[in-house]
C-alpha cells in the first residue's frame, strides 16, 4: 500500500449469531444516545425503545446501566485492536518515512476521535471514578502506543533526538493528550487558539516531528475558519 494512500479505516469485526445481532442493536442504540446526550443522561428505557426492545430484555443481558457501559467498551476495544492491527501492520508502511507515517496516523486519529467523540468521552470520564475501567483503557493505550513506537523506531535513522525511544513515547503521549483534550472536551488552554480538525492534525504532526528532530514539511495556509 503506497504511503500516500494508506487507506486507514475503523474496523468492525463481523458478528453472525442472532443473539449477537440483538445485542448489537442495543449497543448501537446506546452508542447513538451516548453520542447525543452523554452516558449519565441516557436512560435504560430510552436505549430499549431505540433498539426496538424492552426494558426486561435489557436487564436479561445487563445487570445494570454500568454493565452496558462495560459492554460498549468491550465492543469498542475489539474494534480498536482490530483497527490498530490493520493500520499499524509494519508491511503497510514499507518504504514510508517518518513524516508519511505520522501524517497519516495523526490525521486518522483526529478523524476517529471526532467520529467516536461521544463514546470516548464517556469512557474517559468513567476513568476518573472506576479503577478497573481505567486499567482496561490503559492497556489499550499501551497496545496502540507500543505499535506506533515500534514503527517510529524502525525509522530511527531519521530521528535526531539523542533518546529516540523516549522521544517517540513522549511525542505520541503529547499528540494523544492534545487530541483528547481538544476534541473530546473542546479545550486547547487558549481562547485565542481555534483550530479545525485538519489544522489540529497538522500542528501536532509538525510539533511531534520537531521534537523527534525530523524535518517537517512546510505548513499549510490557514483556513478561513482560523484566519
Amino acid at each position: 500500500m503506497p504511503a500516500s494512500d494508506p487507506d486507514l479505516r475503523w474496523i468492525r469485526p463481523p458478528q453472525q449469531a442472532r443473539s449477537q445481532r440483538t445485542l448489537d442493536r442495543i449497543l448501537d442504540a446506546a452508542e447513538a444516545l451516548v453520542a447525543d446526550k452523554g452516558f449519565e443522561d441516557t436512560s435504560v428505557a430510552e436505549v430499549a425503545r431505540r433498539a426496538g426492545s424492552s426494558v426486561g430484555a435489557f436487564y436479561a443481558r445487563f445487570r445494570d446501566k454500568d454493565g452496558l457501559l462495560y459492554a460498549l467498551y468491550e465492543r469498542y476495544l475489539e474494534q480498536a485492536v482490530a483497527t490498530a492491527d490493520d493500520a499499524l501492520d509494519p508491511t503497510r508502511w514499507d518504504g514510508a518515512g517518518t513524516t508519511d507515517l505520522l501524517s497519516a496516523v495523526v490525521h486518522f486519529l483526529v478523524e476517529i476521535y471526532r467520529e467516536q467523540s461521544g463514546l470516548m468521552r464517556a469512557f474517559v470520564l468513567r476513568n476518573y471514578t472506576d479503577f478497573e475501567f481505567r486499567s482496561r483503557q490503559e492497556r489499550l493505550s499501551h497496545y496502540v502506543s507500543d505499535k506506533l513506537i515500534a514503527l517510529l523506531l524502525e525509522r530511527q535513522d531519521e530521528i535526531r533526538h539523542p533518546q529516540p525511544e523516549q522521544a517517540a513515547a513522549f511525542g505520541l503521549t503529547m499528540a494523544f493528550a492534545t487530541i483528547e483534550s481538544a476534541i473530546l472536551f473542546g479545550e486547547t488552554r487558549s481562547g485565542a487558539l481555534v483550530l479545525s480538525d485538519e489544522s489540529l492534525a497538522d500542528h501536532l504532526i509538525r510539533a511531534t516531528l520537531a521534537y523527534l528532530g525530523v524535518p517537517a514539511p512546510e505548513p499549510a495556509p490557514p483556513s478561513a475558519q482560523e484566519s
